[in-house]
């Protein structure tokens, strides 16, 4: 199956099967059918695409509830370090994270529930970065963790004099000071 259970429950890499020949390749991004067969079931309502420079970390966002948004994310050009946070209190992983290379090139997706905190670097001279999510953006519910909050180890592979980030970016709280309102459902 193309889901790859990781060790945070909800959370799942998608390797997509592609179809390589003379011509190029082609394979199936999305498909509620492949989703339905995992037993994921997730209305899509909104797509974002961005493109940033080699550098640029975005992160760690997240919605709070009732605006919570599920993305299911991947690097349409280029290539990334996607992290998320798992903040669902009550959770088996709560407050560890998970980092992955999604890249034009491997094809990988993430699927990120409700309940993450979520950031990328970008790796690469350019990415393009598409991602679906469940929920409308809400600004009025935006939050978010410190990217380089120590508690939490990341290394985002971008030295220090090279990172780009947002001032909205470097406001946020640590980890244990986020107003993250999520509680864990098994």
């Amino acid at each position: 199956m193309p889901f790859i259970k990781t060790e945070f429950p909800g959370l799942f890499i998608f390797e997509p099967v592609v179809h390589n020949d003379s011509r190029g390749y082609f394979f199936e991004s999305y498909s509620e059918k492949i989703c339905q067969a995992e037993g994921i079931n997730i209305n899509f309502v909104q797509d974002n695409q961005a493109r940033s420079v080699y550098g640029v970390i975005r992160g760690l966002h997240f919605q709070q509830d009732p605006h919570a948004q599920t993305k299911f994310i991947r690097a349409l050009q280029g290539s990334i370090l996607d992290v998320v946070v798992d903040i669902r209190k009550g959770s088996p992983t709560y407050g560890k994270h998970l980092s992955i290379e999604l890249s034009a090139e491997n094809k990988r997706q993430l699927l990120i529930p409700q309940g993450f905190a979520h950031g990328y670097s970008v790796l690469s001279e350019t990415a393009e970065v598409f991602y679906k999510c469940d929920a409308f953006y809400n600004k009025a519910s935006e939050g978010g963790i410190s990217l380089h909050d120590a508690s939490l180890g990341i290394d985002w592979r971008i030295p220090s004099h090279d990172q780009i980030i947002s001032d909205k970016d470097l406001l946020y709280p640590d980890f244990n000071n986020h107003k993250g309102n999520f509680i864990f459902k098994n």
